[in-house]
């Protein structure tokens, strides 16, 4: 195992560097399949882009990557946002950076200033960030793709961030973490 850092607990093993890849290539993906993925309308004047669903899994996977390789976690966003701007472009890299960097920033802090269990830092960490994301995303897409920034798709990307952390901060409290 090589160290990459001076903290003797962040060691670059298979499973940081699993995680770390996973979340490097979810984000453009998820931006990606944003720009294209039509609306579903499940009752009159409630219309949301189902990849608001999935975006919470990249909340999650964050966790786990921060635990791995700790601020390191922010080199990987930044390649990420790299990725997306090739494939998605700029504008959507933009909005997604500046959601993610909101978000990591109310990540960073749960982590590093609490000494909460993992699965208390994953669950609170994911019910701040999510809101504040979700919001400050949509409404930059709003001007790359018109009606996303809505009140379905807001909720809608909230509830799927939040099931996410939920079901990790179950399985997480389960193993005591």
């Amino acid at each position: 195992m090589s160290e990459i850092s001076d903290n003797p607990k962040i060691k670059l093993t298979p499973y940081a560097i699993a995680i770390t890849l996973f979340y490097i290539f979810l984000i453009p993906l998820i931006n990606w399949s944003f720009t294209w993925a039509p609306m579903w309308e499940l009752v009159p004047n409630w219309a949301f882009n189902p990849v608001t669903i999935v975006t919470g899994l990249v909340l999650v996977v964050r966790d786990f990557a921060q635990r791995a390789i700790g601020h390191y976690v922010l080199g990987a966003m930044f390649i990420a946002l790299v990725l997306t701007a090739k494939l998605a472009g700029g504008e959507l890299a933009l909005a997604s950076g500046l959601a993610f960097a909101i978000s990591e920033i109310v990540d960073w802090a749960m982590f590093t200033f609490t000494k909460y269990k993992l699965s208390s830092r994953v669950l609170l960490s994911s019910a701040l960030a999510a809101p504040i994301d979700t919001s400050v995303f949509l409404f930059l897409a709003e001007k790359i793709r018109p009606d996303q920034f809505t009140m379905p798709n807001v909720t809608m990307s909230i509830i799927g961030k939040m099931v996410g952390a939920i079901i990790i901060w179950y399985i997480l409290k389960r193993n005591k973490l």
